[in-house]
């Protein structure tokens, strides 16, 4: 059994056990756990339930593994024979999540 879910603007399809990477967020000192409610669609087949927008009652839980860094990205501007060069790293932190449970 799968789901879809929505959380910062990104859709995730998850089962069991899946690795994801979700946006960092606050979360209170000694919190292991994070709860998706926003729930799209829940299930496989003929069981599936498709939410309008949401399916209620529904919601996915995840363990939180640690916090990481996206790849390094490089903002580069140049405008030639002006003597005007710009250049910008920016590495993205995230969540990396482990899907303990869906609850239906």
């Amino acid at each position: 059994m799968y789901a879809i879910f929505e959380d910062g603007g990104r859709q995730y399809k998850v089962n069991t056990g899946d690795k994801i990477y979700v946006d960092l967020r606050d979360l209170p000192e000694g919190q292991e756990t994070v709860e998706f409610d926003r729930v799209l669609m829940i299930g496989e087949g003929a069981d599936a339930r498709i939410g309008q927008p949401l399916v209620e009652g529904a919601k996915v839980v995840g363990k939180v593994e640690a916090e990481v860094k996206g790849p390094k990205l490089i903002s580069f501007k140049m405008r030639r024979r002006k003597n005007y060069r710009r250049k910008i790293g920016h590495r993205q932190r995230h969540l990396q999540v482990t899907i303990s449970e869906i609850v239906a």
